[in-house]
């Protein structure tokens, strides 16, 4: 199983490296896991300060069996709706629209067989891009108006399987939605386990298509 975990300029560390350990704890039962980016290997900046990390491959649906897209890390958005800053949040996610990422996002959601996941804003990533209107998803709670602006059903909630599309709210659920991808995929003994050696209890419940929202 390969998740490919996408960076871009100005991503959550966080995002990225709580389901990228969880993930990878189970390398033992065939979990491969890679960062990439859209444009291939190379060093992409966070949006903490110095911190970069290496894309060493290019985000490819073909190879993928899960593509998993972080949130951003930045200034919050003037509460009196002055001109947002170049580092606030909603202008690090919207600049990924101008990249090649969201053809290739679109291309994961139709190919048969692969899941794209979230943690915290990379549902504003697939929603402004306009890759899951009408869809149930989740986001960080900041943003659930903008998530439901673009046509999303938004749910505060954890975590929200629907499908292809498994999104999670805040930076800390990537923990929750690596374990339960691990369960999703591959049983509740392989995530009790990864869960028991990283000494974190998942939280909330998981909602799924067919729950009440």
């Amino acid at each position: 199983m390969l998740t490919q975990v996408v960076l871009f300029d100005g991503f959550d560390p966080l995002d990225v490296i709580a389901p990228y350990e969880v993930l990878s704890a189970a390398a033992d039962h065939l979990v491969d896991v890679e960062l990439v980016s859209a444009e291939g290997p190379r060093e992409v900046p966070s949006g903490l300060g110095p911190v970069t990390l290496r894309a060493t491959a290019a985000l490819d649906p073909r190879r993928a069996d899960i593509v998993l897209v972080p949130g951003a890390l930045g200034s919050m958005p003037d509460p009196d709706g002055g001109e947002p800053a170049a580092d606030s949040i909603p202008v690090l996610l919207g600049n990924t629209l101008d990249t090649g990422l969201p053809a290739l996002l679109k291309e994961a959601l139709d190919r048969d067989g692969v899941t794209v996941a979230t943690v915290c804003g990379g549902s504003l990533v697939l929603a402004m891009a306009g890759l899951i209107e009408g869809r149930p998803a989740t986001t960080h709670q900041l943003g659930l108006d903008l998530l439901e602006a673009t046509g999303v059903q938004a749910l505060d909630v954890r975590v929200v399987d629907d499908g292809d599309l498994v999104t999670a709210s805040s930076v800390t659920s990537g923990l929750d939605l690596g374990l339960y991808l691990l369960e999703r995929e591959l049983g509740p003994d392989v995530a009790i386990a990864v869960e028991t050696l990283i000494a974190h209890e998942r939280r909330g419940t998981v909602w799924t298509r067919g729950a009440r929202p």
